[in-house]
């Protein structure tokens, strides 16, 4: 019989950002208060669950969400550069409304073909990545589970690829909250199923930048 595996791909918490910065991968940006207590809340859902498997992006925000998972479940964090935010021309410029940068008429070929996307790196290539990064997680848990800390617009450009449908998508339709779970359930090397929750979900309600994109 084929073993079944389990990889949960966790989106970090609440980062703090008073100037609302499009901070992608810069460095700097770390959890606030709640999104530590997301994280707390993240490590207590998995704790019974069987991870033998911890790893994370190098960005300070995913680092810190999986600390209290290695405490909890007693796991080193694995650095995994293939589960890094999506690479973004706009990265640390302002979007605020009427005062952000879309404002500037000099930004606007930048904008011209969002398929691609024109502004950053190609979808397809971030789907690419997050998929060899979700197959060598799965492989290193086979027959257990695996948790890879990412960012919400690769976890979501993988669950799209993984399930056959176009990576052009609306960013306020993505199913990926704060310290939420998107869950790829495999039997061997077929992906069987993928599920989604929120562990932190009283958390992310109560959270002014919970509606924020590509965080």
């Amino acid at each position: 019989m084929p073993l079944t595996t389990t990889v949960h791909l966790l989106r970090h918490g609440e980062v703090h950002n008073p100037e609302k910065i499009l901070y992608g991968r810069l460095p700097g940006y770390r959890l606030s208060e709640r999104g530590e207590r997301m994280a707390d809340a993240d490590a207590a859902a998995l704790a019974d669950r069987d991870v033998t498997y911890l790893v994370a992006s190098p960005l300070e925000r995913a680092q810190q969400t999986a600390a209290p998972i290695a405490e909890t479940l007693h796991l080193s964090i694995d650095t995994d550069p293939r589960l890094i935010e999506s690479g973004n021309w706009f990265e640390g410029k302002r979007f605020g409304v009427g005062d952000g940068a879309l404002k500037n008429p000099s930004v606007w070929p930048k904008l011209r073909n969002p398929f691609r996307p024109s502004w950053g790196e190609p979808y397809v290539e971030i789907a690419r990545r997050m998929t060899a990064a979700l197959h060598d997680a799965r492989d290193r848990a086979a027959g257990h589970e695996a948790v890879c800390v990412s960012h919400q617009s690769p976890i979501w450009l993988l669950r799209r690829y993984a399930e056959g449908r176009k990576l052009w998508h609306d960013p306020r339709k993505r199913q990926c909250g704060l310290a939420s779970l998107t869950s790829f359930h495999f039997e061997g090397d077929r992906l069987t199923g993928i599920s989604y929750s929120e562990p932190a979900a009283d958390l992310v309600a109560s959270s002014p930048v919970a509606a924020e994109h590509g965080a």
